[in-house]
């Protein structure tokens, strides 16, 4: 009987087959050739869990393994080759106008949030906590990453390339109009480790793992939801260029210990929620926020200055500078 595998790689969905007295090796030769990948990482499972065949032995027949792979769902990464030149070749056979290069924008507001504030919740039997996420243009992926990967992996890698197959698997929802640029370009230009994640990759990874994503905005306290319904909520901290995440840490617990965290809640209990959101005043009250439209900003190559994401993007664009931070 044969065995039929569903891939889901960078370039998008797959399904190979293997004879029942393949080989380990036969599989991961059949991955790397329909994939277009001489590298890569695999990962299957809810949430995804690592998967490595070669552990069993490359000569190890699959039907002598333990795996299930019939039917599997089995999640593609590539890896870096660990040549340059195939990335300068890339870049050299792109237009400079359509590389897209990510906008880098530093804010100074962590610098200002000497304290994070906490809300007890004493009818939950704990506090609700700020964890603030390393200010860098990976911060929404890390936030996410902490709630709802079980494990210490690289979160950012990982979802990143979740979300490049889930716009190549749809490209009628995930369109131009829709991404604003071309669908390939966004899945190159969301694979860069310095490209800001937003909306649209909340809302792809809010259903891949099934579970419901309360973004609170600190400038307003407005609350966007994500696949809203589903069992399970996360709750992330949105102040303007940057992302945190909420977690709840139970009574007798260090709140500055990580290691009890809650970061998943029920959807149908909104005392989690309501909490965070009182959290998020005081963090508006200490101007824990940036207010991307008005803010002052400097170009770190040639010292510019102007206002707001949009002044930095015209610059960036008439420039190719694209490293910012908020100007004095």
């Amino acid at each position: 009987m044969p065995i039929r595998i569903r891939l889901r790689a960078p370039d998008g969905q797959h399904t190979i087959s293997l004879d029942d007295n393949a080989y380990v090796s036969d599989l991961l030769s059949s991955i790397a050739t329909t994939t277009n990948l001489p590298l890569f990482d695999l990962k299957w499972g809810f949430p995804p869990q690592p998967l490595d065949p070669a552990l069993y032995g490359m000569g190890t027949l699959l039907n002598e393994t333990d795996l299930k792979l019939n039917g599997a769902q089995i999640i593609v990464l590539g890896q870096a080759t660990g040549d340059p030149s195939e990335f300068q070749a890339q870049q050299q056979k792109e237009p400079e106008q359509n590389r897209s290069a990510p906008l880098s924008l530093k804010s100074k507001q962590s610098d200002a949030l000497k304290e994070t504030p906490e809300i007890p919740l004493p009818s939950r039997g704990g506090t609700i906590v700020l964890r603030v996420m390393p200010d860098d243009n990976s911060c929404m992926f890390r936030a996410l990453g902490t709630a709802v990967l079980s494990s210490s992996l690289d979160s950012m890698t990982e979802l990143r390339s979740l979300i490049a197959q889930a716009i190549q698997a749809d490209p009628e929802t995930y369109n131009e109009a829709v991404l604003d640029r071309k669908p390939d370009e966004y899945c190159q230009w969301i694979s860069y480790s310095d490209s800001w994640g937003g909306g649209i990759e909340l809302s792809i990874l809010s259903k891949e793992f099934d579970v419901e994503i309360a973004s609170i905005n600190v400038q307003d306290l407005r609350v966007d939801t994500f696949n809203e319904g589903r069992p399970k909520r996360c709750i992330l901290v949105y102040s303007g260029i940057h992302y945190d995440t909420i977690a709840f840490v139970p009574q007798g617990a260090s709140t500055l210990d990580t290691d009890n965290d809650v970061k998943l809640f029920e959807s149908t209990d909104n005392e989690y929620l309501e909490a965070a959101k009182l959290l998020c005043a005081e963090l508006r009250n200490k101007h824990y926020y940036t207010d991307t439209n008005k803010f002052s900003v400097k170009c770190n190559v040639c010292g510019w200055k102007g206002a707001g994401e949009k002044g930095a993007t015209e610059h960036a664009t008439a420039t190719g500078h694209y490293e910012f931070g908020e100007a004095d």
